[in-house]
């Protein structure tokens, strides 16, 4: 343990004080869906005034014990995002002041607008890979594999998939905007060049882009079905009740929706492909494992 410092000013980040924020909110919040990450965020459905009285009492109680505790929130910063069709789009005041509306905002990394579209996360997430590369591609003077595979699969990839199972892309524009990147990528590498995108791919050893999606997908759907997050996965995914033995002996019931744009969403999305997995992939000891053998069987799902 470290000494006792007196701190005038200021949270430092990563500190123990750094997480009494979150404690505050916690404690003080009646929200039944809270994010409790670097910024608190609150979401809430709103049908009824009286969903917007229950909303705005949070911000009260909020701001109440600020007062009592003689501090103050940055009300610049709350920002208030709208989203759904025919949203009757409330105001909500912390304190005397009204919070302002925004068309879109950031979480963790994430662009989220009030129509859910990806669009620019997509070129937003592209434009950082690219910028990156274009060092890579500046600064490095060797094109060997030996040292651009590395490279680009530290410091440029990540860029591409980062959150990808909550935002990943719906169209091919934007799939294809993502692929570029990776494509662009391997024709750094000496020898390469002249060969088709496929045939550098196995010449690599790598997946595409969307093959990687749908590994993730697989592996965080195995997590949430029989790994770490088992407890969360019983809401998320539901078991297809059938004593049928053909297939991998854990399926999945597909869900039905009203609109296309729910069927890219993970929890339906991932039901399908999850589905027509072997035996050998699912019924496994272990994550790694599965991860192992899940390489294996994805060439027959694309």
């Amino acid at each position: 343990m470290s000494k006792r410092r007196p701190v005038m000013s200021g949270v430092p980040q990563g500190s123990v004080l750094g997480l009494a924020p979150l404690v505050i909110w916690t404690v003080g919040s009646s929200a039944p869906s809270a994010s409790f990450l670097t910024t608190p965020t609150y979401v809430g459905a709103v049908d009824t005034l009286d969903g917007r009285d229950a909303i705005q009492r949070d911000p009260d109680r909020l701001e109440r014990w600020a007062c009592v505790n003689r501090m103050k929130f940055n009300k610049a910063k709350c920002k208030v995002l709208h989203v759904g069709r025919h949203n009757p789009k409330h105001n909500y005041r912390l304190g005397r002041e009204w919070i302002e509306s925004s068309l879109e905002e950031k979480d963790l990394g994430v662009l989220i607008d009030e129509k859910l579209n990806i669009s620019y996360q997509c070129a937003l997430a592209a434009q950082k890979a690219n910028r990156v590369l274009g060092c890579i591609k500046r600064g490095v003077t060797s094109r060997s594999r030996e040292v651009i595979l590395p490279l680009y699969s530290a410091l440029v990839r990540p860029h591409l998939e980062d959150c990808i199972q909550l935002w990943g892309p719906q169209y091919k524009k934007h799939m294809e905007l993502l692929e570029r990147v990776q494509r662009r990528a391997t024709k750094l590498i000496r020898g390469l060049e002249h060969l088709s995108y496929e045939d550098r791919l196995r010449k690599l050893g790598l997946f595409s882009l969307k093959k990687r999606r749908l590994w993730g997908d697989l592996t965080a759907a195995f997590q949430y079905l029989k790994w770490a997050y088992r407890k969360a996965g019983e809401e998320l995914l539901t078991r297809a009740c059938n004593d049928r033995t053909r297939g991998n002996g854990f399926k999945l019931k597909e869900g039905r929706f009203r609109f296309d744009i729910r069927k890219k969403f993970f929890i339906v999305r991932v039901v399908r492909h999850w589905n027509r997995l072997p035996r050998e992939v699912v019924d496994v000891p272990s994550l790694e494992v599965s991860k192992a053998r899940l390489d294996g069987a994805l060439g027959n799902l694309v």
